[in-house]
Formats: structure tokens, sequence, C-alpha cells
């Protein structure tokens, strides 16, 4: 009899699980602490927009019997008001990672491979990983993403370019210039994606609308998500837009009835919301990110903070350890080993009180440790 490990591909038993975090309640626990400062995953700390809040409020729970739009249809109708496109050049998943899914599996097939950053949003190369694909990881060059060493890494084979403009983790990004100057190299031999999911957050004029980009590359791909800007991390809504031959094309990998009714109604109401609830959240970040920038200039603790709602820092201890000692006093950042930044870490801009007990903690740990 075959055991099971004989019955799955070598690429799916090579790949390492990735391990969440445990449940909050069970951190605190752990740690004997009475609150959490989740510092951690880039969340909004303002919440969802007060629109997205009424519709959540009044969701009736009988409409938990019912299946949710199995293609997210009002939603995509609301997008396609705000971008002024067709509904039908949207798809939403159940977070951008199942969109990132859904474009792999659609483009790519064993022996393809895809291109990006060795130190960005992990999930592009993972997805590739566990499904067979080779993933061609190029280095940062001074904490942004390269464009000449990306064309380098291009080959025959390859079928999709990932890139995150703002990156994650460093908030480097690339403005029209650098973009119009790396498409033009491509010249449409692979699929461009443009993961967005920080956009709104960045305020210069020049900084790249995909929206608007991939009106004149067919090839391009945007990626969004309401988890950061609209704060609805914890209903997982993110979607896709691109030309009308792309889109049906990923259509066909696309999983239906994967994002459920509260997700899709509340992400439509966060998208008109008209309270002012972004421009809110980017005075918070603006605030945030000035604060903690002087707090590590005060420390001599190197930083790097571009777009984005984060800033990372490199600290004199492992990572790993001055996340316990923050755990301990309440307070939870991200490691950034796993990200191959060992002995950096990166925090989430959030309201004042936040970065003040952030600070203290921090201090403390380090003094202490």
């Amino acid at each position: 009899m075959p055991s099971l490990t004989d019955l799955a591909p070598p690429h799916v038993l090579n790949f390492e699980s990735y391990v969440p975090s445990r449940p909050d309640e069970v951190l605190m626990r752990q740690y004997g602490v009475d609150r959490l400062l989740r510092l951690n995953n880039n969340e909004n700390a303002l919440g969802p927009p007060p629109a997205a809040r009424e519709v959540l409020d009044a969701f009736p729970p009988v409409r938990g019997a019912v299946y949710p739009s199995g293609d997210c249809f009002f939603l995509r109708e609301a997008l396609g008001r705000a971008f002024g496109k067709d509904p039908e050049r949207f798809l939403v998943g159940n977070g951008s990672c199942e969109v990132i899914t859904s474009v792999i599996k659609a483009f790519c097939q064993p022996g393809d491979s895809i291109v990006t950053a060795d130190k960005t949003f992990a999930v592009y190369e993972w997805v590739a990983a566990f499904s067979g694909i080779d993933a061609r990881l190029v280095p940062l060059k001074v904490y942004a993403q390269d464009p000449d060493a990306m064309l380098d890494a291009v080959t025959e084979r390859t079928k999709i370019v990932f890139v995150c403009n703002p990156n994650n983790p460093t908030g480097t990004w690339w403005d029209k210039a650098t973009l119009e100057r790396f498409l033009a190299g491509i010249g449409g031999r692979t699929v461009v994606v443009l993961d967005e999911a920080y956009r709104e957050f960045v305020d210069s004029p020049d900084f790249p609308d995909g929206m608007e980009v991939m009106e004149r590359h067919p090839n391009v791909l945007v990626f969004r998500t309401f988890s950061k800007m609209y704060g609805l991390a914890a209903l997982r809504v993110g979607y896709l837009c691109g030309g009308q031959e792309a889109v049906d094309i990923v259509r066909r990998t696309h999983l239906v009835y994967s994002v459920n009714t509260p997700g899709q109604m509340a992400a439509r109401a966060a998208l008109e919301d008209g309270s002012g609830h972004l421009e809110a959240t980017r005075r918070m970040v603006v605030q945030a990110r000035g604060y903690l920038r002087s707090v590590f200039d005060s420390l001599g603790i190197e930083h790097v903070s571009g777009e984005g709602n984060y800033i990372m820092a490199r600290v004199p201890v492992p990572d790993t350890l001055l996340y316990r000692l923050l755990m301990r006093q309440g307070v939870m950042i991200r490691t950034m080993t796993g990200f191959r930044f060992p002995n950096w870490i990166r925090v989430t801009l959030a309201q004042e009180p936040a970065m003040e007990a952030f600070s203290m903690a921090f201090r403390k740990a380090l003094d202490g440790r």
C-alpha cells in the first residue's frame, strides 16, 4: 500500500507550510498580558469606514443561510462605477492571496517561472513554489525593486512578473517613468502584475496609477484590496482589474462563491463611503511615521519607510527575541527574518497612544535585554 507521501508531488512535499500566529486571546494568556496592541499586520487602526460599519451592524443573521453572489455582482458594479470601467474587467477574491493563486494557475504550468523581488510580499513566491512553478527572486537595490535586474531575470519561460508597488515591507516605489521604462522592456512578453495593496496611502502625483497604466498595456493586471486602507481585513476582500482578454483568461481558474456576503456588502459600502475615512487614515499614518522616525533616530536605529502604513527598523538584537520582549509588554510587531531581513522588525503605523506604547515598550526591551 503506497504512503500518502507517494501520492503528493515533490514540489508540495518540499514546501514548508506557513504557520500563522495564534489567536490574540491565546497569545495574551501565553505572555501574561491583559491587552495586546496589534502592530504586526498593517491593519487600519481606525477600523472600517462608517458606511461599512452600518452595513455590518444591519446584516440580518437569517441571510447567513443564503449563498453569496458567486461573482460579487454588485461589488463589481460598484468598482466599475468607481474606476469608470466595465464591471466585467474586475474579479473579486477572498483577499489578494486568492487572486494571486488564480493568476498563477491561469498563466503558468510546471516548467514556467515567475519573477519577483526577493524581499517583498512572499505569497507570489509561495504560490508558485507549491504549484510547481519556478520563482526567480531578484535582490533589492537600496531597499527598492530593481527594474533592470528584474528584466534580466525574465526568460522565455517567464509568464508573470510581480511588482509590489509600493513594496511591502520597505515602502519603496516605482515612479511613472520607471514603470513605463520597465513595461517597455518587457514588451508584452509576460503578464505584469502591479500589486497596489498600499496604493491608497500614496499621495505623490508621480506615483503611477495602475488603473490608467493598464489601458496602454494589455498585459498589465492590477491588484488592490479592502484589507488595508478600508479596514476590512477580517472579511478578506481583494480584487484584480485588467483588460478584458486577460481577465477572461484568469476567470477560468478563479473560484466563485469564495467571498462571503458581509464582505461583499461592506466592501461596496466602504468604496462608496463619503465620510473622509481615507483622509483621516492618511493623516494618522503621516503623524505616526514622523513620530516613529524620531524615536528610531533618537536611538540611532536604522529605519526604512517609504509609502504604506508601516515602518521597518534594524534592531540590535535578534528580531525573534525582541518580539518576545515586546509581547511581554502587550505589543505585537512583525519579525522580518521570514522576509529575509534578519534582525529587522516592521511596525504598523497607528494612532498616537499606540505609537507611544510601542516606543515605551521598545526602549524598555532594549534597555533590559
